[in-house]
C-alpha cells in the first residue's frame, strides 16, 4: 500500500478525536442525541481546523443503525461509508461544480429517497465557490427540503456565501485551534509513529501551523521526511528558516548592551541563511511582550514555561524603557514590510535607530559623505543675481515655535536636481540644502498646499497612487514651493522611503493630482527638523542664510538618468548615502 499522508491517516473517524471545537461537538451531539436535526448546516472558519472532518462524522452519525453508541464503526452504514461507497452521503466539491447546471441536477436527485440510510446527505465543500445563479438556483431547495435530504456546507469565506443561504442554516463558527490541544494532538501521533521528538519541537511545530490542526500534521510529516524518525527543533527552524528563540535572546542581549555589530551581523547571517525576516520581527515583538507580561507577574500562565526560562535568561535585566521602546519600533516597521524591497534594511534601521536614543553618546559624531562631496553647497546662481533675491521673515513667528512657520519667505526659484534610477536604500537630506529648501519656501503655497494635504487618505486604496499616498500618511507638511515640498515624519525609515521614491521615480504625478501642480517631495525627521530649525534661526540672526534653493520639474529622459557632474546642486551631492 503506497504511504498515506499524516493527516489523512488520523482523520478524527468520531467527535471524541476531532481537536478543539467543543461546542460545536456538544451542540451536535445533543441535535442527534434529542432528535432535533436541522435541514441545513453551514460550517465556516479557517482551514485545517475540522470542518469537512465534523461534517463528515456528522453524516456518519445521523446514519448509523445503532440506537446508542454513534457512529459505532460495525453497522453496514458505518462501514459503506468508511470505505466511501455510501449511496446517501454524497461529497461535492464547489470549486468544480459552482454551475447552475450541477446545482440543477443535484435537486432532480434530492427528491428521490435514501438507498440506505435514514438521510441523504449533501456535504458541499467550499461552497463560496458557487456562483449567484446556482445559490439562487438552490435558495427554494434549501428553504423546504425533503423531509429525509439534509445538506451541510463548509467554507472558509462565509462572506461570500449570499445571506439568503445563510439565514437558512444553522451557522456553527470553527475557530484555530489551541497550541495546547495541537501539541496533544501532534504527541499522540508522534507515540504511533515511533517518531522521537521533545515538546519544544511540537510546540514550534504548533506555532508554525497557526492554529490549523491538518497544517500542524503536513508540517510533521515533512520534518519526519527530513529527519526519518527523531525530529530536533533545530531541524524545523532550519527547514522552515527560523530564527530560535535563544539567538532572540542572544540579540536583544547585544542591543542592550549596544554590541550592535554583532547585533547586525547576527541578522545578516539570519538573512544569507534564508531565514524569514518578517517572521523573525514577529517573534521578537512576541518575546518583548511577554518580558513585559513576565515583568508584571512572575506566576502568569499567559507566558510558556519554555518561554519564561528564555525571557528570565535574557530579558528581565530591569530595562522595561528599552524593551518598551524596542517594541513599538518593531511594530511600527512590521507594518512597513508590506512595500519595502529589503527587509533587512528597514530591520536593521529600527534596531540602530533604538541603540541610538538609549546611547546617544557613544555614537561617533561623524556624517557621512560621497567621496569628493563638496564641502558645502553653492548655488549656481551668481552672487549677483542671489543679492536681487529679497527674502522676507517673520522673526516673531521664530519666537513662537519651532515647528510653526519659521522658515517661509516670499519668493520662489528653481534648482535643477538630477537623480539616478540606482537602488539606494538610505537616503538622508543635507542640512544645508534643507535649509536652502526653507529659504526658497513661500507661506501662502504651504496654506494653500496643506489644505490638499489633509486630502491624503482619499487615494490610500487607489491603484495608481495608493503606493505614493501611504507612504506620506505620517508626514506633516512644513514647507512648499512652486516646485518642492517638504515635509516631516516620526520616523528615519519614512524619511528615506519617501526620499528614495523621490530619486527613483518621483512624486511629480501625485503631487499633480493631490495638489494641482507637479512638485517634487523631500523629506526630513523630527530630529532633523529640529537641529536644521536651530540652524536657520542662528544663521537669520547672524544674516548667513544661504539662497534658495532652485528646484526645477523635470521630465524623466535618458540625459536625467545619470547625475549631471557640472550642477554643483545635483541630487547626489545634497543627500547623504548610507550604503548598507
Amino acid at each position: 500500500m503506497s504511504y498515506q499522508a499524516l493527516y489523512r491517516k488520523y482523520r478524527p473517524k468520531n467527535f471524541d478525536e476531532v481537536v478543539g471545537q467543543k461546542h460545536i461537538i456538544k451542540t451536535l451531539s445533543n441535535a442527534i442525541k434529542n432528535n432535533r436535526i436541522a435541514h441545513a448546516y453551514l460550517f465556516c472558519g479557517p482551514r485545517g481546523t475540522g470542518k469537512t472532518s465534523t461534517a463528515k462524522i456528522f453524516a456518519k452519525m445521523l446514519n448509523c443503525s445503532s440506537e446508542n453508541h454513534k457512529p459505532c464503526e460495525e453497522c453496514e452504514n458505518c462501514k459503506m461509508f468508511n470505505t466511501g461507497s455510501h449511496p446517501d452521503i454524497i461529497e461535492i466539491d464547489a470549486a468544480s461544480n459552482n454551475g447552475v447546471d450541477e446545482v440543477r441536477n443535484l435537486i432532480d436527485k434530492v427528491k428521490y429517497a435514501p438507498m440506505e440510510g435514514r438521510y441523504k446527505i449533501y456535504i458541499i465543500d467550499e461552497v463560496h465557490m458557487m456562483t449567484s445563479g446556482a445559490f439562487n438556483a438552490l435558495l427554494k431547495t434549501i428553504e423546504e427540503p425533503p423531509a429525509h435530504v439534509l445538506f451541510i456546507f463548509a467554507t472558509t469565506e462565509p462572506n461570500k456565501v449570499l445571506p439568503t443561504i445563510i439565514s437558512r442554516c444553522q451557522r456553527f463558527d470553527f475557530g484555530r485551534v489551541s497550541e495546547e490541544e495541537i501539541i496533544k494532538r501532534l504527541s499522540y501521533v508522534c507515540e504511533k509513529e515511533n517518531i522521537k521528538t521533545d515538546e519544544m519541537t511540537l510546540q514550534m511545530i504548533a506555532e508554525l501551523s497557526d492554529g490549523g490542526m491538518r497544517d500542524s500534521l503536513s508540517i510533521l510529516d515533512q520534518c519526519v521526511a527530513y529527519c526519518i524518525d527523531e525530529i530536533h527543533i533545530d531541524d524545523v527552524r532550519q527547514i522552515y528558516g527560523i530564527f530560535s528563540n535563544y539567538d532572540l535572546g542572544e540579540l536583544y542581549l547585544n542591543i542592550s548592551e549596544n554590541k550592535m555589530e554583532e547585533a547586525l551581523r547576527q541578522l545578516q547571517d539570519a538573512n544569507t541563511k534564508g531565514m524569514d525576516l518578517k517572521r523573525l520581527t514577529s517573534d521578537f515583538i512576541t518575546l518583548l511582550k511577554e518580558s513585559i507580561i513576565l515583568g508584571y507577574s512572575r506566576n502568569t500562565t499567559l507566558v510558556s514555561e519554555n518561554h519564561k526560562q528564555i525571557i528570565n535568561k535574557y530579558f528581565l535585566d530591569n530595562q522595561v524603557e528599552l524593551r518598551i521602546q524596542l517594541l513599538e519600533e518593531l511594530m511600527n516597521t512590521y507594518n512597513k514590510y508590506v512595500y519595502a524591497s529589503n527587509v533587512l534594511d528597514y530591520l536593521e534601521s529600527a534596531i540602530l535607530k533604538v541603540s541610538l536614543q538609549k546611547h546617544p553618546t557613544r555614537y561617533m559624531n561623524a556624517e557621512l559623505e560621497i567621496p569628493n562631496q563638496k564641502e558645502g553647497l553653492k548655488n549656481p546662481i551668481s552672487d549677483s543675481k542671489s543679492e536681487k533675491k529679497a527674502v522676507e521673515y517673520d522673526s516673531s513667528e521664530l519666537e513662537d515655535s519651532e515647528e510653526e512657520d519659521v522658515y517661509e519667505t516670499s519668493d520662489v526659484s528653481r534648482e535643477t536636481i538630477t537623480g539616478t534610477k540606482k537602488d539606494i536604500s538610505s537616503i538622508i537630506l543635507h542640512d544645508e540644502f534643507v535649509i536652502q529648501l526653507l529659504v526658497g519656501a513661500n507661506k501662502a503655497l504651504r496654506i494653500e498646499d496643506s489644505k490638499q494635504f489633509s486630502l491624503l487618505k482619499m487615494y490610500m486604496n487607489d491603484l495608481e497612487y495608493a503606493k505614493y499616498a501611504n507612504s506620506l500618511i505620517e508626514a506633516s507638511l512644513i514647507a512648499s514651493a512652486e516646485t518642492y515640498i517638504l515635509v516631516t515624519v516620526p520616523s528615519d525609515l519614512d524619511m528615506k522611503l519617501i526620499n528614495e521614491i523621490q530619486m527613483n521615480e518621483g512624486y511629480e504625478s501625485f503631487t499633480k493630482k493631490l495638489l494641482g501642480k507637479e512638485k517634487k517631495v523631500f523629506a526630513i525627521d523630527q530630529i532633523k527638523q529640529k537641529k536644521v530649525i536651530k540652524e536657520f534661526k542662528d544663521r537669520m540672526v547672524l544674516g548667513t542664510l544661504p539662497a534658495p534653493a532652485i528646484i526645477e520639474i523635470r521630465k524623466n529622459t535618458a540625459s536625467d538618468m545619470v547625475n549631471d557632474e557640472n550642477n554643483p546642486l545635483s541630487l547626489f551631492d545634497n543627500l547623504i548615502i548610507v550604503d548598507d
